[in-house]
């Protein structure tokens, strides 16, 4: 019998880290993931004792502060858990001799450019959520060789809070909603984000010289958070669930603490080049969380 192969998944009561744990892994690999009271990223030695504790043969680093608005006024809390964190993964990870995947994000962005966002074009982030996602791809990329970080966007699941779930929950209430038109983006299913880490993962474990870096994943096409809200009621209301008519409205009309980029659309064609993941439309992933949610009959 193969000797198991032991990976560690922080974040795990998120979107990304639940999928993670439900995807199917080969049988020979057995997950982790500990809660904060069982290892606490912040703290160095905690993650040391973890390490100690077991072989990990790779590191996903799914956990975030990811209340953008918040951040806003919570600064050292977002730099703490987005930058200090993966911080002390590349640090731990390097020493031992193993790869670490860091999930980012588009908000390291500004929004300004109106084409595909590529992994080399300049970062500008608008807000500290984004900016403290920022220095945790740093800290990960200079603090372990062996690396990559995975940008994604717009992430919904039949999980936790997400947008795909608001409009649901709100249109229970309301037939009409207003919903912002002119920031564009690319959802993206928790499940094939948590697919493609795990392919990354996979291949990282068995080839010491697979590729590093930066890459970005987005489930395939683009649209507004309108858009995405139209397409959510369209396959609700296929399913008898809760629709609304949606008000397509200026981001000025729809004012928060934090900026968020007009333009999030992420190309993936490096991924696709380097490890030969094609993601698939976002329609078809939306699809699927609402079908999986009615079935559940938790549409919110």
């Amino acid at each position: 019998m193969a000797e198991p192969v032991h990976i560690l998944i922080t974040g795990g009561a998120g979107q990304v880290g639940l999928e993670l744990q439900a995807a199917n892994w080969p049988e020979d690999v057995v997950i982790h993931a500990p809660t904060r009271a069982e290892m606490d990223l912040g703290d160095i030695t905690s993650v040391k004792a973890a390490f100690a504790q077991t072989p990990f043969a790779a590191v996903i680093n799914s956990g975030a502060y990811t209340a953008v608005d918040k951040a806003e006024d919570e600064i050292a809390t977002a730099f703490s858990a987005n930058a200090i964190g993966p911080a002390v993964l590349a640090e731990v990870t390097r020493k031992a001799g193993v790869p670490l995947i860091q999930v980012s994000t588009d908000y390291v962005f500004d929004g300004a450019k109106e084409t595909l966002y590529i992994e080399d074009d300049p970062v500008g982030p608008l807000g500290v959520y984004g900016a403290s996602k920022l220095a945790g791809e740093l800290a990960v990329r200079s603090g372990n060789p062996r690396s990559v970080v995975l940008r994604t966007a717009w992430v919904l699941s039949v999980h936790r809070s997400n947008f795909l779930k608001t409009m649901l929950r709100l249109a229970a209430d309301r037939p009409t909603l207003r919903v912002v038109e002119d920031q564009h983006g690319c959802p993206t299913s928790a499940r094939d984000i948590a697919e493609t880490l795990k392919t990354i993962t996979l291949k990282m474990i068995a080839d010491t010289d697979a590729p590093t870096g930066i890459y970005h994943f987005v489930n395939a096409g683009e649209t507004s958070w309108a858009g995405l809200a139209q397409q959510i009621f369209t396959f609700s209301a296929a399913t008898g669930g809760p629709s609304a008519t949606v008000e397509g409205i200026p981001s000025v009309d729809y004012p928060t603490p934090a900026q968020r980029p007009s333009n999030s659309r992420l190309s993936t064609e490096k991924l696709t080049r380097d490890y030969a993941i094609a993601p698939r439309p976002w329609q078809m992933a939306v699809s699927e969380i609402i079908t999986e949610l009615h079935a559940e009959g938790t549409p919110a």
